[in-house]
Formats: structure tokens, C-alpha cells, sequence
């Protein structure tokens, strides 16, 4: 097995700086347009043997050093007990979102196994078939909290911050139950042969560094540490827009912080040498014709020389029209500029 990736979470020393993209299995490749238009996108992700033939797409077309499972990070919430819909256009949507306390003692904290048996049937499976590492996934407490406050996603996060100063326990109470989900969650994950985990808080950046302490941070810290208990495989947190978290990111426990486009990852190294980085180019990069691709793939690696191990990724999902044959020379790219 091509276990590079993994030495690069561990700070070990690698031939070459191994690559990634978060969103490798997606509407971007016309392989997975042909699974996603016989289902839906929630069949799609409760069908092991569909979830297993996306998730290796991206191995054979572009040759990255990961594998990441084909899910979602609100499935866990559905399994809670949480109604779930994917509107075409508009996302995900929760019609029943979390008002009160009546509404939060309707969630349940599920046993992965009963509920979400097929997301550990697909990590089975995959196993039997990668030569890379398979790396499982989780949304965040906070991030998750989101979408089940507001009802869907959001730009403002009224709901949220309100809920937050106004209904403190209410909150928080809310924040302890999908922490209980998401670590026996992560766990299962685990247990079924996922050799790496991230944790994806994709809206840690609207939150002050204050907030994020209070409100978002404890329980991340609390998943990393029951994960410490059960497993020794590498843990990645990636804050997006966390660039004034970093610090604080860093206290998370993770071996891994991920890294979005808005900080240079030499400053950010300078800042937490302690911890391996994953990241960082801008997604909509890999429009720029591809000797402007290089030069900016070049940057980012020779930024990252004094990282205690480095990802390649993007700083965040590739966007669902990138041409793929962008994506497949970037992994080019960061394989020939490394391996030098």
C-alpha cells in the first residue's frame, strides 16, 4: 500500500508530498454524474456498493494518495432522528429544525451499527479494494448544529447566535448530543478499517475566537480525546475561514490542522509547528492555465518546507464545473514539484 499520506500525518519523512481533494468523489467528474443520475443523492449515499464505486473514481482518475468515503456529514443527523431532504439547487433542508428543548429530547444518540450500518459495510468494502489509505469523515458539533438550528444552510446564522446568547443550555445541550453521536460515529468508522479520520467544521469562521472557545472547541477537543482512547490513527480537524482560530485549532488535539486559501501556510507552520498541515490552494485555481497552476502549486510547497508534514489539498471542496483534467494535472503537479 501507498502509505504516504499517513507518513505525512505522522510527521515522518516522505518521498514526495502526498495529495488529496476534499470533494474527490463528486458532480465534477463525469463518472460520478453517470452513478448520481439513476438515484438520489441520500440513496446514493445509503447504497454501500454505489458509495464504494464513487469513492475509488477519483483513485483511478487523478492518482491521489487518499481515498476519502463517499458520505455526508448530516447522515449521523438523520440517523438521530432528525428529518432529512435534498432540494436540487438549494441543499440540504431540515423542515423540522431545532426550536426548544421539547424539539432537541426528540433526538436520539444512535448506535452506528443499527443506524448507520451501511456507512461501515462501505468502509468494509472499500478496504478489500484500495491500495491507498481510506480516510472516514464527520461533520463537526458546531457545523452540524447549524443546519439542524437553521433549518439548512445559511449565510448569517441568525438562528444560531441567538440560540447561542439567548439559550446558552439549550445550546449546549444540543452541542453534547451530537459530540455523544459523532464519537460513536467516529469510532465505528474506526473499528470497520478507516485509517484516518477528519472532522469537518465548515463554519468555525463565523464564530469569534471567544465564541469558538465556548461554543465549539470543548467538544471538538472531547471527540479527539474519546477517539485518542479507542484508536492511534492520525485525526485531521479542518476549521474552513479558521485562519484567527489557528491557535486554538491547534489546542483541538488533531495531528492534523486543515488549512483554507486565506493564510499563507509558511505563517500558518510558524504558528503551530507542532502539527502537521493539510491544504491549502484555492479551489477556483485550478482554472488558471496550467503553467500559472504549477507556479502557484510550486508556492505553496515551497511555503509548506517547514511544516512538520504536509497534505497537499485544496482549501476547500472542488467546485462542481472544474474541468477534471485541471484537477488530474495538479496531482501531477504536486507528485513531479515534490518528488524533486
Amino acid at each position: 500500500m501507498n502509505d504516504t499520506f499517513l507518513k505525512a500525518c505522522r510527521g515522518e519523512k516522505t518521498d514526495y508530498t502526498p495529495i488529496w481533494i476534499m470533494r474527490q468523489a463528486g458532480r465534477y467528474l463525469p463518472e460520478y454524474q453517470k452513478v448520481r443520475g439513476n438515484v438520489t443523492f441520500l440513496e446514493l449515499c445509503k447504497t454501500p456498493e454505489l458509495c464504494v464505486e464513487v469513492t475509488l473514481q477519483p483513485i483511478d482518475i487523478l492518482n491521489v494518495d487518499a481515498a476519502i468515503l463517499f458520505s455526508d456529514i448530516l447522515i449521523p443527523l438523520e440517523a438521530m432522528g432528525a428529518k432529512l431532504e435534498f432540494h436540487e439547487g438549494r441543499g440540504p433542508v431540515f423542515p423540522d429544525p431545532i426550536k426548544n428543548q421539547a424539539d432537541l429530547d426528540k433526538l436520539i444518540v444512535p448506535d452506528p451499527a443499527e443506524h448507520l450500518g451501511f456507512v461501515m459495510e462501505t468502509i468494509r468494502l472499500l478496504r478489500k479494494e484500495l491500495n491507498v489509505p481510506l480516510i472516514g469523515f464527520s461533520g463537526a458539533p458546531f457545523t452540524n448544529a447549524t443546519y439542524l438550528i437553521e433549518g439548512g444552510s445559511s449565510k448569517v446564522f441568525w438562528e444560531t447566535k441567538k440560540m447561542m446568547y439567548t439559550a446558552p443550555e439549550l445550546f449546549h445541550g444540543m452541542m453534547q448530543k451530537i459530540t455523544d453521536c459523532t464519537i460513536l460515529y467516529l469510532k465505528a468508522q474506526a473499528e470497520a478499517g478507516a485509517q484516518a479520520l477528519q472532522i469537518f467544521d465548515s463554519w468555525a469562521g463565523v464564530l469569534a475566537p471567544c465564541d469558538f472557545k465556548t461554543f465549539a472547541l470543548p467538544y471538538v477537543q472531547e471527540i479527539i480525546r474519546e477517539l485518542r482512547k479507542a484508536t492511534d490513527i492520525p485525526l485531521i480537524y479542518f476549521a474552513n475561514n479558521g485562519s484567527t482560530l489557528l491557535e486554538l485549532s491547534e489546542s483541538s488535539g488533531a495531528d492534523v490542522l486543515g488549512l483554507d486559501w486565506r493564510i499563507n501556510i509558511g505563517d500558518a507552520a510558524k504558528r503551530v509547528g507542532k502539527v502537521a498541515l493539510q491544504g491549502n490552494l484555492d479551489p477556483f485555481s485550478l482554472l488558471l492555465p496550467k503553467d500559472k497552476l504549477k507556479k502557484r502549486i510550486g508556492n505553496i510547497l515551497d511555503d509548506a518546507k517547514d511544516t512538520n508534514g504536509h497534505i497537499f489539498n485544496l482549501g476547500h471542496g472542488i467546485h462542481q464545473f472544474t474541468p477534471p483534467e485541471q484537477a488530474i494535472a495538479a496531482v501531477e503537479f504536486v507528485h513531479e514539484l515534490s518528488g524533486r
